[in-house]
């Protein structure tokens, strides 16, 4: 799908501008109200299953088009959630994460090598605040699966 991550919402207002179809008459047309269906356009709402399949059938697109971006959309959504989260960064010496840009880093999808560097050379204050923001028993296993590793690499 070449549309991926966008909003169902812009595909439908682009369609209807393309049919010059105007958004109260297509709605009332739909059995809809007038203000969700601008909404969804607007990209402030999501769409549910059966208002996607209403249009898709008025517009005479493949079923499931819209529901499918919907969901592509929506994980987008939460992956940028996922990268904004972060721990409390001034409980961090900037010496420990010297090479990176602290407000940038994504510490979800980098957690193993940040509780790692951590463990390593951080203090109590900044492993506490790691198993603050991933959760003791999350840094106990990946701290235990990077000595298996260590262990591993030294019987070679």
């Amino acid at each position: 799908m070449k549309y991926k991550g966008i909003h169902p919402g812009a595909l439908i207002d682009r369609e209807m501008k393309k049919r010059g179809m105007k958004q109260r008459p297509f709605a009332l047309k739909l059995g809809e109200h007038v203000q969700s269906l601008n909404a969804i356009v607007k990209g402030h709402r999501g769409i549910n299953v059966s208002l996607a399949l209403k249009i898709e059938r008025e517009f005479d697109w493949k079923e499931g088009e819209l529901v499918l971006l919907q969901a592509f959309f929506d994980i987008e959504k939460v992956k940028e959630q996922e990268f904004s989260r972060q721990p409390d960064i001034s409980k961090f010496r900037r010496s420990l994460f010297w090479d990176t840009n602290m407000s940038q880093l994504n510490w979800v999808r980098k957690k193993k090598a940040i509780i790692q560097r951590v463990a390593e050379r951080g203090n109590l204050r900044e492993m506490m605040e790691i198993e603050n923001f991933y959760g003791e028993k999350e840094v106990k296993e990946i701290l235990k699966q990077v000595d298996e590793r260590i262990r591993y690499r030294k019987r070679e």
